[in-house]
């Protein structure tokens, strides 16, 4: 039961601190990506399945914080199978520098996904936010690399404490 309760807690942490922006903790006005921490730091020990559906749920939550339509649960699903997927075939250690390294990737890889799905709303919709495609990949490069920077240097304070409760966790079992 303690396990669910530091799940769902850690989770709406990350959803309060999201849209927060303390001092040094943003570049151009973007700030860490923590529900992609938290993505990648459960998709370690679990199966590409249960990394996707963890990055789908958390997508549509963000979502439901931010856009009106569905535009994080793609790049988080692909971050937490990805995250599985170099995990298992034992391409990514479990210590902070490795999960750094992967949040930053997976940071770009997010928000290249976002960025593709406005390029598709833009060209297929008639109500896109954005002028032209021009604008939405001026922003996606300015977005994705302060978005990478400034998440994998905060990755390790979220992966931490939530991998050492699922190492205590999995050893009372």
């Amino acid at each position: 039961m303690w396990n669910w309760v530091v799940i769902v807690v850690s989770v709406l942490l990350c959803l309060l601190i999201l849209p927060t922006r303390f001092p040094g903790m943003d570049i151009l006005g973007v700030g860490p990506n923590w529900l992609l921490i938290w993505v990648v730091t459960w998709s370690i020990s679990r199966s590409p399945f249960e990394g996707a559906v963890a990055g789908v749920v958390l997508g549509f939550l963000q979502d439901g914080m931010t856009a009106p339509f569905p535009s994080h649960a793609l790049g988080l699903a692909i971050a937490g199978f990805i995250t599985a997927c170099l995990h298992q075939r034992r391409f990514l250690q479990e210590d902070l520098i490795s999960v750094a390294l992967v949040v930053f990737g997976l940071a770009i890889v997010t928000e290249t996904a976002m960025a593709t799905q406005l390029t598709a709303r833009h060209l297929f919709g008639d109500d896109s936010p954005y002028l032209s495609l021009a604008a939405i990949w001026q922003y996606h490069q300015r977005v994705s690399l302060s978005s990478a920077i400034l998440s994998s240097l905060w990755a390790p304070a979220l992966y931490y404490p939530l991998k050492r409760w699922w190492e205590k966790v999995r050893v009372g079992e």
